[in-house]
């Protein structure tokens, strides 16, 4: 019983419905679908304003999607209070001429349930990432369009991830920049948590029958050598559920030019994941700089 209930918390799909929407904020958008390689469905909205640039956005894991985070249905303990709506960095963007793609991962929001039924944390959802940067590249409107990547925890996961498969990002020289906002390991997340030690095990025990390869051994780190394009790590030093050593190990192996931006504000992990939203000025300067036209 223990185990199922720890597995569901970390890895059982579609636990966040939409919320949000961007005719909220005055932005010009159409609703897309467009298929991974494996053939599920991905749902999200292109937020059109200039032709030139494009940036790609995926979304944190389980209790979020496209729209971002909202408290609402997230039982009695809430990591954050308010709504964290994705929106805000969108319309930032879209102001500053950059077209955006904001997209469901699988088992999220409105997109299909995966070829695995679970949420993976970046190994399946990998497959989403390229299929969303394949999706902008192959658009009328994008096809010479400089793309950057903002990737949001489990984003950055399977952006990571998405740059070590065969056919992955490294295939697209149209990527010219990426920020990574609070990569996470899952080993570390539950460690951090502080759950006791046989509710951990329990809940691994349920999780690796489900995926089918334990997520405690399960790394990113190995992948981030292969990440091919300038590269931004944002990391909120007050996080209580990461290590920084960890975060630190993901700069230190990137081999491309790069900036760590620490950020010193609530203790609370989600406070970061609310800050890219309320101060997106002094993130998106990374994309001014670099993401200029594919030709």
């Amino acid at each position: 019983m223990f185990g199922n209930m720890i597995s569901n918390m970390m890895v059982k799909p579609f636990q966040s419905p939409l919320f949000d929407d961007p005719k909220n904020y005055g932005l010009d958008y159409e609703d897309v679908e467009f298929k991974a390689r494996d053939g599920v469905t991905l749902r999200g909205w292109l937020i059109k304003s200039g032709t030139d640039r494009i940036v790609v956005q995926s979304h944190f894991g389980v209790q979020c999607n496209r729209a971002g985070y909202c408290p609402k249905g997230k039982g009695f303990i809430k990591p954050w209070k308010e709504d964290i709506s994705f929106l805000r960095q969108a319309k930032y963007l879209a102001d500053h001429g950059y077209s955006v793609l904001m997209y469901d991962l699988r088992g999220h929001g409105e997109s299909d349930i995966g070829t695995t039924p679970w949420v993976s944390w970046g190994p399946e959802e990998a497959k989403d990432v390229v299929a969303a940067v394949d999706f902008v590249s192959k658009h009328p409107s994008y096809r010479d369009a400089g793309i950057g990547l903002l990737s949001i925890c489990m984003g950055a996961a399977s952006t990571t991830y998405a740059y070590s498969l065969e056919d992955g990002l490294q295939n697209y020289p149209n990527i010219k920049a990426m920020i990574a906002v609070q990569p996470l390991l899952y080993s570390y997340f539950v460690d951090a948590f502080g759950m006791p030690g046989f509710l951990q095990r329990a809940g691994s025990k349920v999780t690796t029958e489900r995926l089918g390869f334990d997520l405690n051994t399960k790394s990113f780190l190995p992948c981030v050598k292969d990440i091919s394009v300038p590269t931004m790590v944002v990391q909120n030093k007050n996080d209580p559920w990461t290590n920084l050593d960890m975060v630190n190990a993901y700069f230190d192996n990137l081999t491309v030019e790069k900036e760590m931006v620490w950020l010193d504000v609530e203790k609370n992990r989600f406070a970061a994941y609310d800050y890219v939203g309320r101060s997106p000025e002094k993130l998106m300067g990374w994309f001014d700089r670099l993401v200029a036209p594919a030709h």
